[in-house]
């Protein structure tokens, strides 16, 4: 690379090239980073040096700019035996301001042109006048103005000036665009004329497509002048055209002169004539046999009729219906004040197969049709409309039609939402006067072909539809229950993990329910939940052992439930007070957990005990008392808990009973530990007179 910039040194040097603002110079210092780099000279001709600040170097040579660096870098540096000056690349600055994108400095290669200084500028904007682009230089005392766009026209290099480095380019606005800043439109500027603010235009205006100023031409026609505004609207007066010439107004009937010809009538004009369109006047249209056409048609107005033009005849002359129309509820309005329906698009389908009859002074009212994003119920009629309200995704105000059903009004609100609880839709009817009537529609069960007979309740004009909403979680907000009726709803109750009212189907199953809740927790008592049904005259209440079921698997355990019914699951180690004494066993003595506890007929001794959490330390398995409840009076017997385990004997077990108590007597109850003691006592008294003997 450094071979590169010392080559090109050497043929700036050839050239006698002197330095100016832009050009890039490179310093080689070795060992000096900050210095051995390459710095532009800026607008005032400078070097900015690290250490010693701003060197003039502009109008140098290069061989004075290495001694001027190096005198200047020698008051910081002591050593710059190895420096080296080379002037590695001649640029320009120029500034392009006015009508660019980008107005601002830009910086170019040493020989670029207008249109590269142009280009770095963003390019020309929409508006700029390519004629009259200025070159301002210090060394001139005047502007320079060149043609740009005779050299886009030719390609003629020799027209454009040649850059100098801090030259200013500006580019004017054309006058055309006005003098308020707004986005220019070539077309429309183009539409509304070309002569602008010019004294000496010809004004067209009024009802032409492109009213504006135009370039005055000798020999131009009014004609040719309406031409170039664009011709006359639709709507223009062309019988009272007005002219101004010299400040004379006159009429120009253009209609007589395209249906004559005669080019006498065309009025000579002048520099600054002023031609004025004028809008035609309807005149109201009214007579013995005038037919009126109002609404969503596409030329609205008053029609002279006669005895053999129909409806369809009437239609079709006022343009027919737009795209907006509602061509089912046409109104034909009479002169005598009474107002007839007409359904268009039935008439078209061949429903209906007659027309009304349309007479003078009668008038046809096409409306528009209903918005389903527009929220003014004003647009439908009470007495055609259906009301959709609740968990559907469009709820409102719906225009009704006597072939709809309850599934086309469903699906025009959007249908249902996720939320939605289509199986208790109701529907209000309206009876008359404040009279009302609800019906409750299960949709699920239609759909699944299980309602009888697989009808759909009828729809008729001012029907309200409700579609309410499945109730919350209520562990989230218990306020939500009341939105679900409690004949619809199973409760549960107890140990499950979400107690609470659920919605229920007689479609589910008892374990549905339960899985609903969450489950049993973990000390539920599975083998003896109670379920109170209250479906009838009177609640019962049946008992369901739920362990049993997990053991054989035999649904006939599982009873039926409906909603309204209750299910309970009580806790496995609740209190013993809440049991009756004729469904426990009372257990005594020495043992690890005394008292009531549930039995049933599976049970035996063993298992009570061991549930009792066994013996103590100082109890006495061979005396174990069983006290039998029975109806006429109480029976003891006793068990051998030691000879069982000897023997394994199960005939020994007794048998219990609910209600029976159960007695672990302690060792020093027994006989042998009684007369152990007396022998104990007797020897205690010998001793005692033995010793007051002695004494």
């Amino acid at each position: 690379m450094l071979f590169c910039l010392l080559v090109s040194a050497a043929s700036f040097a050839q050239r006698g090239i002197l330095v100016k603002a832009g050009d890039v110079v490179q310093i080689v210092l070795p060992g000096e980073s900050s210095l051995d780099r390459t710095f532009e000279v800026n607008r005032s001709g400078q070097l900015i040096l690290p250490e010693v600040g701003p060197v003039m170097v502009s109008g140098f040579s290069e061989e004075q700019l290495e001694k001027q660096i190096q005198r200047k870098l020698s008051s910081a540096y002591r050593d710059l035996s190895g420096l080296r000056v080379i002037l590695a690349e001649q640029r320009i600055r120029v500034s392009v301001r006015g009508f660019v994108k980008v107005p601002g400095e830009v910086v170019l290669s040493q020989g670029s042109g207008v249109q590269m200084a142009i280009q770095a500028a963003g390019g020309l904007r929409s508006g700029a006048q390519l004629d009259r682009i200025q070159l301002r230089r210090e060394s001139m005392p005047d502007p320079l103005v060149f043609n740009y766009k005779s050299y886009l026209d030719s390609g003629d290099v020799s027209l454009l000036p040649t850059l100098q480095s801090l030259d200013v380019l500006f580019v004017p606005a054309s006058p055309k665009i006005g003098n308020v800043a707004v986005d220019f439109d070539p077309k429309s500027l183009n539409d509304k004329g070309d002569a602008a603010e010019n004294r000496s235009a010809v004004k067209v205006f009024g009802e032409v497509y492109n009213p504006g100023s135009f370039s005055f031409k000798a020999n131009a026609s009014l004609v040719d002048m309406l031409m170039r505004a664009g011709g006359v609207t639709r709507y223009a007066s062309v019988e009272q055209i007005r002219v101004i010439v010299d400040s004379r107004p006159q009429t120009f009937d253009l209609k007589a002169y395209l249906d004559s010809g005669d080019a006498s009538l065309l009025p000579e004009l002048q520099a600054g004539t002023t031609i004025f369109v004028p809008k035609q006047e309807e005149e109201i249209k009214s007579g013995a046999n005038t037919v009126y056409v109002m609404g969503e048609v596409f030329k609205p107005g008053a029609y002279e009729g006669n005895q053999s033009a129909g409806f369809l005849d009437i239609l079709a002359n006022s343009g027919g219906p737009t795209r907006f129309a509602e061509t089912r509820q046409i109104r034909i309005i009479r002169q005598s004040g009474g107002v007839e329906p007409f359904d268009l698009l039935a008439f078209t389908e061949g429903l209906i197969t007659s027309m009304p009859d349309i007479g003078p002074g009668d008038a046809i009212f096409v409306p528009e049709k209903t918005d389903l994003n527009e929220k003014s119920w004003t647009k439908v009629s009470p007495n055609r409309a259906v009301k959709v309200m609740g968990e559907v995704n469009q709820p409102g105000r719906f225009e009704w039609s006597d072939e709809m059903s309850l599934m086309d009004l469903l699906a025009h609100a959007g249908g249902p939402k996720p939320s939605a609880d289509t199986a208790a839709i109701r529907i209000l009817y309206q009876m008359g006067g404040q009279q009302t009537k609800s019906v409750l529609f299960n949709l699920d069960a239609y759909i699944s072909g299980e309602s009888a007979g697989n009808m759909l309740p009828p729809i008729v004009a001012g029907t309200t539809i409700m579609v309410p909403q499945l109730p919350d979680d209520p562990s989230d907000n218990k306020s939500q229950w009341v939105r679900q009726r409690s004949e619809d709803s199973i409760y549960v109750f107890g140990q499950v993990v979400a107690p609470g009212r659920y919605r229920f189907d007689p479609r589910m199953h008892f374990l549905d329910i339960l899985a609903a809740a969450d489950g049993p927790a973990a000390n539920a008592d599975l083998r003896n939940l109670r379920i109170s049904h209250r479906d009838g005259g009177h609640a019962r209440v049946s008992q369901l052992d739920l362990a049993l079921y997990f053991e054989t698997g035999d649904e006939s355990l599982l009873p039926k439930v409906v909603p309204g019914d209750s299910i309970y699951i009580p806790e496995k180690d609740r209190d013993w007070l809440s049991e009756s004494k004729e469904t426990t066993v009372r257990v005594l003595g020495a043992v690890r957990k005394p008292g009531r506890y549930r039995f049933n007929d599976d049970m035996t001794l063993l298992d009570l005990l061991a549930e009792a959490g066994g013996l103590e330390n100082n109890g006495y398995p061979e005396k174990i008392t069983v006290v039998n409840l029975s109806c006429c009076k109480d029976k003891a017997q006793s068990f051998d808990l030691l000879e069982f385990a000897q023997t394994g004997d199960f005939a020994l077990l007794p048998v219990l009973r609910s209600g029976d108590t159960v007695y672990v007597p302690m060792r020093e109850d027994s006989n042998w530990a009684k007369a152990r003691q007396g022998l104990e006592d007797v020897f205690r008294v010998v001793t005692i007179t033995a010793v007051l003997g002695i004494l």
